[in-house]
């Protein structure tokens, strides 16, 4: 093998080629996925920027494509993304190291060229335990507290909470990880070292600090509509399970939670109002395959490892609840007002007067019932303005 052959071949070589189809390529492109896994991007830059007459060529692109190709791989300089990246405390991860996440494969050859990162975590260990929480960008008060709440619960039991940074449910997601001291990862769909949305320039830096952020977009790479589309399959991919708080009809929150469902993993949805058209999206979601979750514990529940149950979920306890069976019938028995016999009470609660006499005797014990002389009634309780009630452990007057 030549000198020359052998360089091409390194992963020098390789990765800043991958590094220059990010800016060739549009993210999801999968028939630039195809190219790849067939000639591999070395070669595939290569053909790019070769004469057009020359036999080489790019198989299933129309020459109006491929134009477009050719003219940004002649202006695309990888060194100088890399080198800028680095310079910002960034890197570039692709297919074969030790940090790209395994199961961005499971897209196949819409999976990204690359990842561009911020942050200091490993990208692979982080998304071993990661759940996907989105929503809607003029989301409702409830939503932003559903998300902040849930985000908190999530990190504080280990998991990382990865969103796309966004107004809305994104943002108090991020900022619900972030208030616990929590992992956290943002998804951008740009570069990296972008600001977008302008607002969200504090929160970019502290989970650039705290957490990680990823983009398949090279430095300085701008936002459009497909490119927040396209985006959310990385969000999918990237974590066991996405949760939906709160998403119209046509949300981009359920095309990640789909692209979710067809990857294998977890869709979930949190619930709102019938009334609010802010949840009729994740209403929908519900109606299929997608399961209900209220808190952290349920989601954890659903993605988690075996035993991590979330805790039955119960009305209070009354004291009459602790009472035997045959104590509740007899209670059951008394009247609401009004005092009544033992025989009367037995003949009520279809038993042997023996039985009802001891029941009635262990209920005044307990403070169920009163005794009238000869009759028994259920026991007075003075409210708090000094009126005499039912029991109200009896569940009324």
């Amino acid at each position: 093998m030549s000198g020359q052959a052998a360089e091409d071949r390194s992963p020098r070589a390789e990765r800043a080629a991958r590094a220059a189809l990010t800016r060739v390529l549009e993210p999801g492109d999968e028939q630039g996925g195809r190219w790849l896994r067939e000639f591999g991007a070395v070669e595939v830059m290569r053909r790019l920027r070769c004469p057009r007459s020359d036999e080489r060529a790019l198989p299933g692109a129309r020459e109006s494509r491929l134009e477009g190709y050719r003219a940004r791989a002649a202006v695309a300089d990888p060194e100088a993304d890399l080198a800028a990246m680095t310079a910002a405390g960034g890197r570039f991860v692709v297919p074969g190291d030790a940090e790209w996440p395994r199961q961005l494969e499971d897209l196949g050859d819409a999976r990204p060229i690359g990842l561009w990162l911020r942050g200091r975590p490993n990208l692979r260990i982080w998304a071993l335990r990661s759940v996907a929480l989105v929503g809607a960008r003029a989301c409702t008060s409830y939503g932003a507290h559903m998300a902040t709440t849930m985000a908190a619960g999530l990190a504080e039991r280990g998991w990382v909470v990865v969103s796309g940074a966004a107004y809305g449910v994104d943002g108090s997601a991020h900022r619900g990880a972030l208030a616990v001291g929590g992992a956290t990862a943002a998804v951008l769909a740009c570069g990296v070292d972008c600001v977008y949305p302008r607002g969200h320039g504090g929160l970019l830096r502290r989970i650039a600090e705290q957490g990680l952020i990823i983009g398949e977009l090279p430095p300085g790479a701008h936002p459009t509509p497909s490119r927040f589309v396209l985006r959310n399959r990385v969000i999918a991919a990237l974590t066991r399970g996405t949760v939906v708080v709160e998403a119209r009809y046509r949300s981009g929150s359920l095309v990640t939670a789909r692209a979710a469902q067809r990857l294998g993993r977890l869709a979930m949805g949190v619930p709102g109002p019938a009334t609010s058209g802010l949840s009729g999206g994740v209403h929908e979601l519900l109606r299929g395959e997608a399961s209900l979750v209220t808190d952290a514990a349920e989601v954890v529940e659903l993605v988690g490892d075996m035993g991590e149950l979330a805790p039955p979920r119960t009305g209070p306890v009354l004291a009459r609840d602790l009472l035997t069976p045959d104590a509740a019938r007899v209670l059951e028995a008394l009247p609401g007002r009004g005092t009544v016999t033992a025989e009367e009470t037995a003949l009520r609660a279809g038993t042997g007067i023996d039985e009802v006499i001891c029941r009635l005797y262990e209920l005044h014990s307990l403070g169920f019932v009163e005794r009238q002389g000869d009759e028994w009634q259920l026991a007075l309780v003075q409210d708090d303005c000094g009126q005499r009630t039912g029991n109200p452990r009896r569940g009324g007057p």
